[in-house]
């Protein structure tokens, strides 16, 4: 049961940081040029957009979930580590230090700078881009440190609070069962998040963390630091380095909508083939168009604003059928805020 003291604080603490994250996102727009189209016109979605005061009551319930979650016993009450002090100042000054950078790339859509750096080698074409337009990619261990400010920033302080309702179905397949003969595989675990809300709640939880970029994995390593039976991979999610049938459950945090539509099925096709029958699949992504009435409008700025080059496909695709053809069988679905969350389950 959380506690009215809890409830305040966890209320206070929230504030604070979607004022942090939320000041930073307006001061980063005013820098930022009008968003123009490939023919140089200024971009404007084709729909509806929802205003702030829409936004800010949906972030609002998705923190209502958090302590409802907390108080039916799902996970404890969140506290989210964004570093000390000093870290979070000298995260927020790398990320202004960043922006005249990414500016630029947006101007120019320059989006393939990471195509010249030695690391990029043996990585498939579709991941060595410059995504959201930020400084080495995904690939080199500045973006690595930054990342998770960057996120925060464009969700106003919601990422994490997003991450976390995955861990209700994860709840849900673990009720009654011994964590320690469990096994769960984080495809794409970037650096390490979920994971440590994962092992915070079930602390003996065997888990595999995979992910394309070494400098990502690192950083992961050390914010799991505190946590033992973890393993973490560098691996293409196209064909992971594990057993079939190996897995109890996998996860997939924000993945997909970074896949071009062909590997999406490859991908799934191959979590498929890594879970146990009776196993589970979470998938926490973006909402796609139709989810949230308003919201289509949001989906076509983020991909035009933060180079998001396969995100006009995402937004369409069908991950019921998708899913149900490498056959993991649909269950249910809830949105949180920007997110939803799908559950599957393998079946035979």
């Amino acid at each position: 049961m959380v506690s009215p003291v809890q409830r305040a604080l966890f209320t206070a603490r929230q504030g604070v940081r979607v004022a942090w994250f939320y000041s930073h996102y307006l001061a980063a727009q005013k820098r930022q040029a009008p968003l123009t189209t490939t023919s140089g016109q200024a971009f404007r979605p084709q729909n509806p957009t929802p205003d702030r005061r829409v936004l800010m009551k949906d972030l609002a319930g998705l923190f209502e979930r958090d302590l409802k979650n907390a108080d039916q016993g799902i996970y404890a009450v969140p506290v989210d580590h964004d570093g000390s002090p000093l870290s979070i100042l000298s995260k927020s000054r790398a990320f202004f230090s960043d922006l005249s950078a990414v500016n630029r790339r947006r101007e120019k859509r320059d989006v393939h700078e990471v195509r010249d750096l030695e690391i990029k080698d043996g990585l498939p074409g579709y991941f060595t881009q410059n995504f959201h337009f930020q400084t080495g990619g995904y690939l080199t261990e500045d973006s690595a440190k930054l990342y998770d400010m960057q996120v925060e920033v464009l969700f106003t302080g919601a990422a994490n609070a997003m991450r976390r309702q995955a861990l209700v179905p994860l709840a849900e397949y673990m009720r009654d069962k011994d964590q320690r003969r469990v096994r769960l595989a984080d495809v794409a675990c970037g650096t390490g998040r979920f994971l440590r809300f994962v092992k915070k709640t079930y602390p003996r939880l065997p888990v595999t963390g995979l992910d394309l970029s070494q400098a990502y994995l690192d950083e992961a390593d050390n914010h799991l630091k505190r946590y033992s039976g973890i393993k973490l991979l560098a691996a293409n999610a196209e064909t992971m380095p594990l057993a079939d049938g190996s897995q109890d459950m996998v996860t997939a945090v924000f993945l997909f909508h970074e896949l071009p539509p062909k590997i999406r099925k490859t991908v799934a096709g191959d979590i498929a083939r890594i879970l146990k029958p009776g196993g589970r699949f979470i998938f926490v992504d973006s909402i796609q168009n139709g989810d949230a009435e308003g919201y289509d409008g949001l989906l076509e700025l983020f991909e035009a604003g933060f180079h998001e080059p396969y995100m006009s496909s995402y937004v369409r695709e069908d991950f019921i059928t998708m899913f149900d053809g490498a056959g993991l069988k649909y269950k249910s679905q809830e949105r949180a805020f920007l997110s939803k969350v799908m559950v599957f389950d393998k079946t035979g």
